[in-house]
């Protein structure tokens, strides 16, 4: 029977003699690359700047949303504890209706969190601190429900309660700054500090300049001792520097701690530089751990004229003004010693003795705090 070349049966490999068959090199790993399509088109003019714009809407656009939401949350709570509080008073019942409130909705709605008997209580609480829905604040509305269960539990007037809704929605405070600015009285201190803004300053320059000082400035994050010397003061502001910035209030940005200005051969060194962002104004902070003497009035105003004249820019800066935080003070003596100096300076107390109770047990005491300053220099 005749060969038949080219022919070979399925599976069985060409044998042909003289040719070794070559086998298949053998692959490795292989990777998928793969190439956005951002990297393959060129970016056209003007793509980031729009980029960056839709992001911003946004953005913007879910904080509509949320506070849409929350307005709408409040406003059902507000209804709420409305029909509870016309029940009690019109028809006499009784408190104890809340509680088979609270376990009927809780029935009817398993899936929403809020229909818990203290959260009935809050309802009704909100509408008695604003028994007209048209005039509860805009600032109320926007804040969440945690906030507005703060201003309902540590504050028991309304214009107290308008305020700090107010101020914590413009400064967008959370829950735990709120309650420290309560707690801390930041409504009573703004602006308490003796000045002589009015006269330095033109108005209306004088009462912005005002509205920076407290009186007096907490620094109850810093848990020192009464014994802690100027520098160690200074040394704890920087270490927990958000938390020194909020009590300076807000919009304060920090530009310098020792900051240090050659005048003709003469070394000023200036403990602390604060810059406020709103009002475009350098701020000079001097810290003394005494009382009140009127010599530091000369020297923090020396202080704000270097300033001024080496730092600012006139035309885009406002004046700058120094802040005097003493440990103590006589007022009158400070009014003596303010009338006579030309720079715009404030003096105010500090303190890091206004926690809560239980907050400052939890503290160390001053002995230990002394004794771990010592050991420590």
């Amino acid at each position: 029977m005749p060969a038949l070349s080219g022919i070979r049966r399925p599976g069985v490999a060409s044998c042909t003699p003289g040719r070794r068959r070559d086998r298949p090199a053998e692959r490795g790993p292989q990777r998928l690359v793969v190439v956005a399509v951002k990297d393959l088109l060129p970016e056209p003019a003007g793509y980031a700047e729009l980029l960056e714009q839709l992001k911003a809407r946004v953005r913007n656009s879910q904080v509509r949303a949320a506070r849409a939401a929350n307005s709408e949350l409040l406003e059902l709570y507000w209804s709420v504890g409305r029909d509870i509080l016309d029940r009690q008073e019109q028809a006499g019942w009784g408190s104890r209706v809340i509680d088979r409130l609270a376990t009927d909705l809780r029935e009817e709605f398993p899936d929403q969190r809020g229909w818990s008997r203290s959260n009935l209580h809050y309802m009704r609480a909100l509408a008695a601190a604003w028994p007209d829905a048209e005039v509860v604040p805009q600032a109320v509305a926007q804040l969440p429900w945690g906030h507005v269960r703060v201003l309902l539990d540590k504050l028991s007037t309304r214009p107290e309660r308008d305020w700090y809704a107010a101020a914590a929605s413009e400064y967008g405070w959370s829950r735990d700054v709120l309650v420290h600015q309560v707690e801390t009285g930041l409504a009573e201190r703004i602006g308490s500090a003796p000045s002589n803004f009015a006269a330095a300053l033109p108005a209306p320059d004088s009462e912005l300049a005002q509205q920076l000082v407290r009186d007096p400035y907490v620094f109850d994050h810093l848990a020192l001792s009464e014994r802690a010397a100027e520098r160690e003061l200074e040394q704890a502001l920087m270490d927990r520097l958000e938390q020194t910035l909020l009590a300076f209030g807000h919009g304060m940005a920090f530009v310098g701690r020792q900051v240090r200005f050659d005048v003709d051969g003469d070394e000023l060194v200036l403990d602390l530089l604060l810059f406020n962002v709103e009002q475009l104004r350098y701020v000079v902070v001097g810290l003394k751990i005494g009382r009140f003497d009127p010599g530091y009035v000369g020297q923090l105003g020396t202080y704000v004229a270097v300033v001024d004249d080496r730092l600012r820019r006139p035309g885009r800066h406002a004046p700058t003004v120094g802040i005097l935080l003493c440990k103590g003070r006589n007022d009158t003596l400070v009014r003596y010693a303010l009338a006579g100096a030309p720079a715009p300076l404030a003096v105010a107390d500090y303190t890091y003795d206004t926690l809560p109770p239980r907050e400052r047990a939890a503290l160390p005491t001053a002995a230990e705090l002394t004794a771990a300053l010592q050991e420590h220099p």
